[in-house]
C-alpha cells in the first residue's frame, strides 16, 4: 500500500492512482514488489528537523528516504520537501511538475537499492530517474488516450 500525507504543507495537486501504478511499474523493473510506502509531504523547516534528528544533518533536502526493505519487497517512508522541490525546479529550470515526480520516484529508487552519494552512483540514479520518467508519460498518455 502507498499512501501520501502532508505536514505543514497543502498536499500537492497529482494523480495518485496513476503515480500509484508507475511507482509498482517502476518497482517491479528492479525486480521489487511494493509493501507499505509512507509519502510524506513536508516544508523546509520540517525536513531540516528530520534531517538534524534522524539522521544528524544541520541542511536542507528535497527528499529523505528511511528503507525498511525486506527482501524483494520494498517497505520504507519517504519524506519531501516541497520548498526544495520547487527551489531545485527554478534551479535546473525546470517545471515543478517534472521535478516533483523526480523526487518522488527518487525515493523508491533508493529502496529498489539504487544510490547516489559513491563515485558514479549519481549518473546510475539519475539514469534511472530519466527512465522511470519516460514511463510515467508513457503511462500518463496510455491513460489520457483510454478517457477519450
Amino acid at each position: 500500500m502507498i499512501t501520501y500525507n502532508a505536514d505543514g504543507v497543502n498536499m500537492p495537486k497529482f494523480r495518485h492512482r496513476l503515480a500509484n501504478k508507475w511507482i509498482k511499474e517502476v518497482a517491479a523493473n528492479h525486480g521489487r514488489k511494493v509493501g507499505e510506502v509512507g509519502y510524506m509531504f513536508v516544508n523546509d523547516d520540517k525536513i531540516l528537523e528530520v534531517n538534524e534528528q534522524y539522521l544528524g544533518h544541520n541542511y536542507y533536502t528535497d527528499i529523505i528516504t528511511f528503507d525498511y526493505d525486506e527482501d524483494d519487497t520494498i517497505n520504507g517512508d519517504i519524506v519531501i520537501s516541497l520548498d526544495t522541490v520547487r527551489t531545485n525546479a527554478e534551479k535546473f529550470n525546470k517545471g515543478y511538475e517534472d521535478e516533483f515526480h523526480r523526487v518522488l520516484i527518487h525515493g523508491i529508487l533508493h529502496l529498489c537499492g539504487i544510490n547516489d552519494k559513491g563515485p558514479g552512483e549519481r549518473a546510475i540514479m539519475e539514469r534511472n530517474e530519466d527512465e522511470a520518467l519516460t514511463l510515467l508519460h508513457e503511462l500518463q498518455v496510455a491513460e489520457d488516450e483510454a478517457r477519450e
